[in-house]
């Protein structure tokens, strides 16, 4: 089981209209299904907003349950499943995408095509089309409507933030009031849900950074200005400076993920440039405006200690995922009801990880929520984490995922 801490209690929801234990058994009854679906989007990974395979077998599987709306250049779906009775709308997003990595997982169903879902989108994609056939099924209970947000681009694309801009989210006609999503995770058994109130995952993104100097000769530095000589000193002060100018209490981090400079061929040349690329998270607004403000200003004064010029450049980030306590209370309810109290768990701190849910829940109120997915056939210390090109994900989570979305998603009409 996940160890994220100590649980807290609610009463248990009162009478609704759609008997949750009986969502549990529709989802589990379409196990199998579920299963040769997640092992078909497995074998055909896709890098990025253009998943036109991905995005074939969504739309093959949900065809006729509601009413499709797709991406503008890019492979993405939002489809309308409405109820019998009016009310407003809910939002269930399930991502798509797969990352650049060679699979080493030995299973039947690798990947060959020198992709693959490392990070568990392909149960997050089946456990979308489960969760839409089951609320079709129950169209009759449902009191407005569910939006299915289909995404892709969610590793550093900013799917969500096309989609939004796309205004996918308003396919209803109405502004959805509840926005839910949920990621499994290949540590820990399967069947653990956990979340927590506020800020749960980063704000993610990258600093791109280039010192220019003078090219010369090797033998006799002082006749040039030296880039490499500056970013080796940057980066060597670059952390005790982080250390003394950032909030213990609210952190950043930065890591430095490649450098560039010269050429291997020769050691006698002082290039005229030289390159770092980092990845930097942070956990607040404040936390984010300062990596833009401070960590520049530093990195120009070292450069012109050196007598360079630099470019700095951020790419697109992640915002700070920030889950809604209410949302959140609601996750935990719902857990409890249908699995029992002790599969949900609150996770004590947040985690670095980025994810571009959060773009979502700062437009709808909401909440993401993990899952556990371990590898069934490997103890915990052998199992290999999210983005492994060995990571095995447990498939008997899937009915569990198309359960909980598709109870948020009636506890929120319900409650409306």
């Amino acid at each position: 089981m996940l160890e994220f801490g100590a649980k807290i209690g609610l009463p248990l929801r009162k009478k609704h209209a759609m008997d949750y234990k009986e969502l549990k058994a529709q989802a589990e009854a379409k196990q199998e299904q579920l299963v040769a679906i997640r092992r078909e989007l497995h074998q055909i990974p896709e890098f990025g907003l253009d998943l036109p395979k991905t995005l074939a077998v969504v739309l093959r599987e949900t065809e006729g349950l509601g009413e499709v709306t797709l991406g503008k250049d890019i492979s993405a779906a939002s489809i309308v499943i409405r109820g019998s009775q009016p009310g407003p709308t809910v939002l269930l997003r399930a991502d798509m995408d797969a990352l650049q990595v060679t699979e080493d997982t030995g299973l039947p169903f690798a990947s060959t095509n020198g992709y693959m879902h490392a990070c568990g989108h392909d149960l997050h994609t089946t456990i979308g089309i489960g969760t839409a056939q089951v609320l079709a099924a129950n169209k009759d209970k449902i009191k407005g409507n569910v939006v299915m947000f289909f995404q892709p681009g969610e590793e550093g694309h900013d799917g969500a933030g096309h989609m939004l801009a796309q205004n996918m989210h308003m396919v209803s006609g109405d502004k959805p009031i509840a926005a839910y999503g949920l990621h499994v995770f290949s540590f820990d058994d399967a069947g653990t849900f956990s979340t927590r109130k506020g800020s749960m995952m980063a704000s993610a993104g990258d600093i791109l950074v280039t010192f220019k100097g003078r090219g010369g000769h090797g033998s006799m530095p002082w006749d040039a200005k030296d880039p490499v000589t500056g970013l080796i000193e940057t980066l060597a002060a670059l952390q005790s400076y982080i250390a003394k100018h950032f909030d213990a209490l609210d952190p950043i981090i930065l890591n430095v993920g490649w450098i560039r400079a010269g050429n291997d061929a020769t050691t006698n040349i002082v290039p005229e440039t030289a390159s770092f690329g980092a990845t930097v998270r942070s956990f607040s607004k404040k936390g984010y405006d300062d990596t833009r403000t401070k960590i520049p200003a530093f990195i120009k004064s070292m450069a012109a200690a050196f007598e360079l010029e630099v470019s700095i450049e951020f790419s697109p980030s992640t915002k700070v995922l920030i889950n809604h306590a209410e949302a959140v209370d609601r996750v935990e309810a719902v857990v409890g009801e249908i699995f029992g109290s002790e599969k949900f768990e609150v996770m004590p701190q947040p985690i670095p990880g980025g994810e571009d849910f959060a773009s979502i829940v700062e437009e709808i109120p909401g909440a993401f929520v993990f899952l556990s997915a371990g590898d069934p056939n490997a103890t915990n210390e052998n199992r290999f984490g999210n983005h492994s090109n060995k990571a095995i994900f447990d498939e008997a989570a899937l009915s569990d995922g198309v359960t909980l979305l598709t109870a948020l998603a009636f506890d929120a009409l319900n409650r409306a």
